[in-house]
């Protein structure tokens, strides 16, 4: 008996042991499995980040495309810009400065839709400040063009109420007159040669140049109108001891002295080397039109 419960118990013991081998597959066996998914895993991995690679370097690229295409509309919408304003420019105004406004008034149309060109036009953040100063030196002197014309014929455009306060022209949202793009944006910009590049429609003004101001030009046309008004005998008398000088500098007294003396700034421009000790008047005003 006692031999038949032994043999019992060593069967059920094989028993038990075979089906732990049944549930329980070979360590060898577990590694093949997990082997295959590891590389499954590790190759979707590089090829997840082979595509951000790509989106990065489309991107990036993008961003460089967008970059140069930007710069080379810069460049080349100045020119766009102020077409029309040249070719009215060269057609009414002569060499001197003298404008014909009877002329003018004819193609006042025109300047309305050069207007419509400023309206689409405006500088922001992204603009060059070649590019604002000549966009702002334009607009003022076709807004003081289309003002004479409004009220043309006149003999002054102190002869108008309120000249350089009326705000007639819309750029955006917003309203200007004359004294805003004068004192709040150009003389912001810290270049006093603005002064002889704005015009007010009379005598002792600096001549209107008759081609419009454009950033590839802005240097050379900056310093030109500079030098000549300067230099012009009717707009100012200098010698090596004496100066006297139209009231532009002595209205923007400040505008001239930012690097150095009123003196300093002259001698840049002048056609003679003036004395630190010249002795300084200013000419009366000729505010008649400059026609």
């Amino acid at each position: 008996m006692k031999y038949l419960q032994l043999l019992f118990i060593l069967i059920l013991i094989s028993a038990c042991s075979g089906t732990k081998r049944v549930v329980e597959p070979p360590q060898n066996e577990i590694s093949k499995v997990q082997k295959p998914t590891d590389s499954i895993i590790e190759t979707k991995k590089e090829a997840v980040d082979e595509q951000i690679d790509t989106i990065s370097k489309i991107e990036k690229d993008t961003v460089i495309k967008d970059s140069v295409n930007l710069d080379e509309t810069l460049t080349k919408l100045p020119a766009k810009v102020h077409d029309s304003w040249n070719t009215l420019l060269k057609k009414h105004v002569s060499d001197k400065g003298n404008v014909d406004y009877k002329s003018f008034k004819k193609d006042h149309n025109a300047l309305i839709e050069y207007f419509k060109v400023l309206q689409t036009t405006i500088p922001n953040e992204k603009t060059s400040r070649a590019y604002n100063l000549s966009y702002w030196i334009n607009a003022y002197n076709a807004f003081t063009i289309d003002l004479i014309l409004r009220n043309y014929p006149i003999k002054s455009i102190k002869d108008i109420k309120d000249p350089w306060e009326q705000r007639l022209w819309k750029l955006g949202e917003k309203w200007y007159n004359l004294n805003d793009i004068e004192h709040q944006i150009l003389r912001k910009m810290n270049e006093p040669r603005i002064h002889f590049a704005i015009v007010c429609a009379s005598y002792s003004c600096p001549k209107l140049l008759n081609e419009a101001f454009t950033p590839e030009k802005l240097e050379v046309q900056l310093t030109k109108s500079t030098s000549d008004f300067l230099n012009d005998s009717e707009r100012n008398t200098i010698s090596e001891n004496s100066l006297e000088l139209s009231k532009i500098f002595q209205w923007f007294a400040k505008d001239f002295k930012q690097n150095g003396t009123l003196i300093d700034f002259l001698n840049k421009y002048s056609d003679i080397k003036i004395s630190s000790k010249a002795k300084k008047s200013f000419k009366d005003y000729n505010w008649d039109l400059n026609e």
